[in-house]
Parts: C-alpha cells; structure tokens; sequence
C-alpha cells in the first residue's frame, strides 16, 4: 500500500517537472528522497530504537539477563533473556523442554520451575492466588517452586538458575508435549 501511494506521488512529480511547474514543498521532499541514495536513506528514514541501540554496540547485553536452566539430567543450558520476557517464553525460544500447556494462561503447571538459589527466589515478587492455586497441582513442588510464565526476567535476576522438574502433570493429554508457538 504504501509503496503504491509513493510510486504515484513519484508519478505526479515526474508529469509536474515535465510540464514545468514549479515544485511545492511536498514535491521538494520527494525530489530529495529519489535524489539520495538509498543506503543513505536507509538509516535516516527506517531506522529504529532498537536498532539504533545495536549501532552503539555493548547495549542490547545490558536489556538480557543470563539464566541457567538445569534439566531432571543434570544438564545445563545459559541463555540471554531479554529484559520482561517470562522464563517460559525464554525457554520456547531456547529450545528447552518447559511444556507450557496453557500457553502461560495460569491454567495449568506444566511450566513448573524450581529456583536453585533462594537469594533469587526472594528476588521474586510473590505469587499470586491463581499461581499458587495451579503450583498446588504440580509434579515435585518445592519451597522455591514458581511457574515459569510468571518469573519475569529483570536486572536483578541475572545468574539465576532454575532447575526442571523431572515430570509435569497435564491433565489434558498426559504424556504429550505440545509444540511452542
């Protein structure tokens, strides 16, 4: 659509030049866009916070918390996880086996997780009804038992390590482990 809409103000210029009218400011503009080259548009018209932030290099390390997922083997995965991003979103990305059934809908505890270090757990906002109504349900509860989908990744919890529990229980279809979205 939009590239629609700026190949016919392109037209209207180029038929305004030919028949020598004199260009209005909005057809200034639009001469200066088709005068540019485009890697030096790319920057001043389409570039984002985001990728600005990039530019300025060491940034984006600084929005990402380290956390160390231990699975019921004993092995270690470290990942980077962006700064508000829950632990079960992090884990999906990160191709670590956290179920999530319920898609992080507190409908379920098959995102059950276990902080390994309580200095970390305390760090944590306490849970709320719905979490520990569904944490009741879940396979191996611990002291230092939450539910992934809701440890939301922020500055103080960099170094956390949560650990997974040898089981979940998904009532829905026990044994099965959906695919995350």
């Amino acid at each position: 659509m939009y590239i629609t809409k700026f190949s016919r103000l392109g037209a209207h210029v180029i038929k305004g030049l030919t028949r020598g009218e004199t260009p209005t400011p909005r057809v200034q503009y639009t001469q200066f866009l088709y005068s540019r080259p485009l890697q030096d548009l790319k920057h001043r018209f389409f570039s984002s916070t985001a990728a600005g932030n990039a530019q300025e290099g060491g940034d984006e390390d600084k929005e990402k918390i380290s956390v160390t997922f231990v699975d019921k083997d004993g092995e270690e995965k470290q990942i980077k996880v962006p700064i508000g991003m829950s632990m079960l979103e992090a884990a999906h990305e990160n191709d670590i086996e956290l179920e999530g059934a319920c898609e992080g809908s507190l409908a379920c505890s098959t995102c059950h997780v276990i902080v390994m270090d309580m200095e970390y757990y305390n760090k944590l906002e306490d849970p709320a009804d719905e979490e520990n109504d569904m944490l009741d349900l879940a396979f191996g509860l611990t002291e230092t038992s939450r539910l992934g989908c809701q440890v939301i990744a922020k500055p103080e919890l960099d170094g956390l390590r949560l650990a997974l529990p040898a089981a979940t229980r998904n009532f829905a279809v026990d044994g099965y482990k959906p695919k995350p979205h």
